[in-house]
């Protein structure tokens, strides 16, 4: 059983990973100046923003409802990892967004661990 102040980390942690994703998600729907540029940058075709906001938002809703939070996690944990993937592939080892989406996956697994017996349980049982 977590304690108080073990348990107010652990949410505040997975509910700032999920306003960042939300806001990350409602800057591709709404596509921004800034929002274009990255896309371009990134060599994804812009038509392809919303559907990839959408899908964010989903993630981070998910990960949201405590009920469904490990569900959310590994949603996250996928699309964070094809983020970084994509920035490998343009050539960009170890730039700031990859950490970004490294350290989000880390802090939604963190704090997942902080706050649910579940996931505690899983990563403590002998394999």
């Amino acid at each position: 059983m977590p304690t108080p102040r073990t348990a107010l980390v652990g949410h505040v942690l997975v509910y700032l990973v999920v306003l960042l994703l939300a806001l990350d998600g409602l800057a591709q729907i709404l596509q921004p100046g800034f929002m274009v540029a990255i896309m371009e940058g990134s060599q994804i075709p812009l038509a392809m923003a919303p559907l990839l906001g959408t899908i964010t938002l989903a993630c981070a809703a998910i990960l949201a409802v405590p009920r469904s939070a490990p569900l959310g996690a590994v949603l996250v944990t996928g699309f964070l990892g094809g983020a970084i993937a994509i920035h490998f592939r343009l050539g960009e080892v170890g730039t700031p967004p990859q950490i970004i989406c490294l350290a989000l996956g880390l802090a939604a697994w963190v704090g997942l661990y902080l706050r649910d017996a579940r996931i505690r349980a899983v990563v403590r049982s002998p394999a």
